[in-house]
């Protein structure tokens, strides 16, 4: 049984009363994985803006297994101290990992991130030598369209990240650059116009694209799923 990890930020704990692309990946690998697996991880709740607190059960379909490593507000910053025991307790095989965007925002720069990327990766292996990580850069996002000083920090950590990614790959404990379409390539590109609520947080679209996102990665590099369908999920 292969077991998957979600980690990230707000945009994987997702808020009361949301699906999140935890449930979207979910659901696809259901229809195309062909056999056993298991979302596992620490934690199972949502973020309830109501109370300002991740408390809330208050899942679009209650019957979604709900576990993750995500928090909001949490970065790879706050994640990599606990990645080594949630790897170890859930005894994950793959991490999921959408960060960078809270750590560039309010914690650290793009260098000081990188080095948190790289201490990330090597708890996660000395808690299971064998770990596989599709990782996704920091994503569009409505401070990076008004921001110049922060849009320049996240394109030289997505720009480091891809050179973390490939300098750290190794075939016990394979690493993924997961990616979103390009505008200039694909009519499917991410827009935070179309597929945040907010300029940040995925809506239903957007949840699909990111979704989407890491099961390309899968399928193309490792063979892992199928081709990912907004039907299929």
């Amino acid at each position: 049984m292969l077991r998957f990890m979600p980690v990230g930020d707000s945009m994987t704990i997702g808020s009361a009363g949301e699906h999140t692309w935890r449930y979207r990946m979910w659901q696809h690998l259901r229809a195309t994985h062909g056999g056993p697996f298991q979302l596992v991880g620490p934690r199972e709740t949502l973020y309830d803006k109501a109370t300002g607190a991740p408390d809330s059960y208050e899942y679009a379909d209650p019957d979604f297994p709900r576990a993750h490593l995500a928090g909001w507000g949490e970065g790879w910053h706050h994640l990599s101290p606990l990645i080594a025991d949630a790897v170890r307790a859930s005894r994950a095989d793959v991490l999921l990992v959408s960060l960078g965007l809270i750590d560039l925002g309010f914690y650290t720069n793009a260098s000081q991130t990188s080095d948190n990327v790289r201490a990330f990766i090597e708890r996660a292996r000395s808690a299971n030598p064998r770990i596989s990580m599709a990782v996704l850069p920091v994503i569009p996002n409505i401070r990076a369209r008004t921001d110049a000083p922060f849009a320049r920090e996240v394109g030289l950590f997505n720009e480091l990240l891809a050179k973390t990614i490939a300098n750290l790959d190794e075939p016990a404990s394979p690493l993924l650059l997961a990616s979103l379409p390009d505008a200039s390539a694909s009519s499917h590109a991410y827009d935070i116009h179309v597929d945040t609520y907010d300029g940040t947080h995925p809506n239903a679209s957007g949840e699909h694209k990111l979704a989407a996102a890491f099961a390309e990665a899968m399928r193309q590099g490792w063979g892992v799923g199928g081709r990912y369908t907004a039907e299929s999920a």
